[in-house]
């Protein structure tokens, strides 16, 4: 995405049908509708059958890493540099940070940042770039393994070494787990000393893991009014607040869940504000439900300026007003109509 941007970014047609059982394409939805359903979500606006995807070059090999530092390891140093690059790296190169809770030779917890990587060019040009921008993080050679692409995406997601590339084709998730997901947007780094804050909070707490997945690049170079999803310029990271559990159960639910709340609501000082922005696709209730009731409108505005800010969001609206006047297409967080009094 640092290359190229997001998929919405790269969808040149779609069919769609809408709320009178019309097939639509993009021609016949109209350029308002066809921006609405490229990052806006779809399923306020109707039924998307499909999406054309413009394809994007990729090189014949690619080169993944995976580097971990512990608390040890001048974690809090290299999160620190991390966090003033990240962005601002080659746009071929994507290198996320992830936090969690291990023991350390001790038997004591500590902070694991792991940077699962992926560039789009080979070891020797990587090695290079890094030295020059990134020394902090000590990347070795070793550290490095040229793929082909579906190779380095099975990589990514942990599949076993030597999977075929029609593993890609599986319909059957790898684990079935409940999950939590949370979403917040980093605009201005973080002080070491805030870094240590976060990590003493995270070891209390234990479970959730914090990833950072870097924006900059092209992310950067798209306006925010091109498609819906606004979190371009300005941004240098998305952060997901993730915990995961095999338990069955509504209090063992309620448990996991809330750790991501504590968490989430301690990082207040060190992400964006006004909104706190958030990202559609995690669909976070904890930031707004609507009941689609008399006060559709103003519930939306709640959750919809943190998931799209609001000149994005009252365009939403607009199309949505124009295309399902009578909010057949909804849920707890779609995209409401506008009041009767305003139509």
């Amino acid at each position: 995405m640092r290359k190229y941007g997001l998929t919405v970014d790269n969808i040149i047609d779609a069919e769609l049908v809408d709320v009178n059982g019309k097939l639509l394409n993009r021609e016949s939805m109209g350029e308002d509708l066809f921006w609405a359903i490229t990052g806006g979500g779809g399923v306020s606006f109707g039924v998307v059958i499909s999406y054309k995807i413009n394809l994007v070059r990729v090189p014949a090999r690619v080169t993944v890493f995976q580097v971990r530092r512990t608390s040890e390891q001048n974690v809090t140093d290299v999160a620190h540099r991390w966090l003033r690059v990240a962005n601002k790296l080659d746009n071929n190169l994507f290198i996320r940070m992830v936090f969690d809770v291990v023991n350390n030779t001790n038997g004591e917890k500590t902070i694991r940042a792991s940077f699962p990587s992926l560039f789009l060019g080979n070891t020797t040009t990587l090695i290079n770039i890094m030295n020059e921008s990134f020394p902090e993080l000590g990347l070795q050679r070793s550290d490095c393994r040229e793929k082909n692409w579906t190779q380095s995406v099975l990589w990514y997601y942990n599949f076993p070494d030597g999977s075929p590339d029609s593993t890609l084709l599986s319909r059957i998730p790898q684990s079935l787990t409940h999950l939590k997901r949370k979403s917040d947007y980093v605009k201005n780094p973080i002080s070491k000393r805030g870094l240590g804050f976060i990590f003493k909070r995270m070891i209390e707490l234990r479970l959730p893991v914090l990833t950072f997945n870097p924006y900059g690049g092209r992310m950067a170079e798209i306006s925010e009014f091109a498609k819906p999803f606004p979190h371009r310029a300005g941004n240098i990271a998305k952060i997901q607040y993730a915990a995961d559990w095999p338990e069955n159960g509504v209090e063992v639910a309620n448990r996991y869940v809330n750790l991501t709340r504590v968490l989430f609501a301690y990082m207040t000082p060190f992400v964006s504000k006004f909104p706190r922005e958030a990202f559609l696709n995690y669909r976070d209730l904890d930031i707004g439900v609507n009941n689609n009731g008399k006060n559709s409108f103003i519930e939306g505005t709640v959750y919809g300026v943190k998931y799209f800010r609001e000149a994005n969001f009252r365009r939403l609206v607009k199309v949505k007003t124009m295309v399902d006047p009578d909010n057949f297409f909804r849920n707890e967080q779609s995209i409401p109509t506008l009041p009767s009094s305003r139509k």
